[in-house]
């Protein structure tokens, strides 16, 4: 958390930066946890100071702030992964003690975003920013670090990329070479809609069962999106403008432990894999039988 919902949110709260320009780059430090920051604070600032931001982009869990060229410098990103707690917001933050990023922002040519500020806010300090050039974009976010968006992914893909697997369902869905931008919360909502049961083996499904839960998480995800992603727990995650999301309301198993099953009134179970709670329905989510073996 966040995840593909989530990010893609603060994306779109904060498009509007775009055709601002950097008046000021802030880095505050935060001795308890300092977040990683690459390249380190007083050139990340030289190089940003005065570049125009061309537009915002996202790659999976991550955004990416497209910094334009200039006659002396090429393009470049500014690559921001919010992980457990990270916030990209145009309003005053939560508190002042967990801001990361503080960018103060210049019209270039009357944007009604300038004057505001870009802050990132990270309570945990897991988060991360990097300033990369075009390779590095590609090391960071290309084809040979995330597999096909959550939003665009087809079963075809996901079997080729797991078919074969051995692991859990439910465990090959958060591993972002297969599918970029699933995560906990969205994994165990897919698989419920889907009914699958999230400790089949992945050499177990058919392609049929990878079509169906590719199209249910290119649902699933939109539909998240449009309600803004998910408040939960602590309600650490916040809209841009300091909203909350609202796709919890649809939740149907995830933090829904020993509560009756929306779909056939028996509870939902709680298991533990990789290390990851995992919320399902035995009776809804369908377990595909073993092989068996030819002598």
């Amino acid at each position: 958390m966040p995840e593909l919902p989530e990010v893609e949110t603060m994306r779109r709260g904060i498009a509007s930066v775009a055709g601002c320009r950097i008046a000021s780059a802030g880095f505050p430090r935060e001795t308890r946890r300092p977040i990683a920051l690459d390249p380190a604070p007083a050139s990340m600032r030289r190089r940003l100071v005065g570049r125009t931001i061309a537009a915002v982009h996202r790659f999976g869990k991550r955004v990416a702030i497209e910094l334009a060229a200039t006659g002396d410098a090429p393009a470049a990103w500014l690559v921001i992964e919010p992980r457990m707690t990270g916030l990209l917001l145009l309003v005053p933050p939560p508190s002042t003690a967990h801001v990361r990023m503080d960018l103060a922002l210049e019209a270039v040519a009357g944007d009604g975003t300038a004057g505001h500020r870009l802050l990132f806010w990270d309570r945990r300090g897991l988060g991360t920013i990097r300033l990369v050039d075009r390779h590095g974009l590609a090391a960071a976010c290309g084809a040979d670090r995330l597999g096909p968006d959550g939003l665009v992914v087809t079963g075809a893909a996901l079997a080729a990329g797991a078919g074969g697997s051995r692991r859990a369902v439910k465990v090959a869905l958060l591993d972002q070479r297969l599918v970029a931008g699933i995560g906990n919360i969205y994994a165990a909502e897919i698989l419920f809609r889907a009914g699958i049961d999230p400790r089949a083996a992945c050499r177990r499904l058919s392609a049929d069962a990878w079509e169906r839960i590719a199209a249910t998480a290119r649902r699933v995800l939109a539909d998240a999106v449009r309600m803004e992603g998910s408040t939960i727990g602590d309600e650490t995650y916040r809209t841009a403008d300091n909203r909350a999301g609202r796709f919890q309301r649809r939740h149907r198993v995830y933090g829904r432990a020993r509560q009756p099953c929306r779909g056939c009134g028996g509870p939902i179970e709680r298991i533990v894999q990789a290390q990851r709670s995992t919320f399902f329905c035995p009776r809804c989510q369908w377990q595909p039988a073993r092989r068996r073996r030819t002598l």
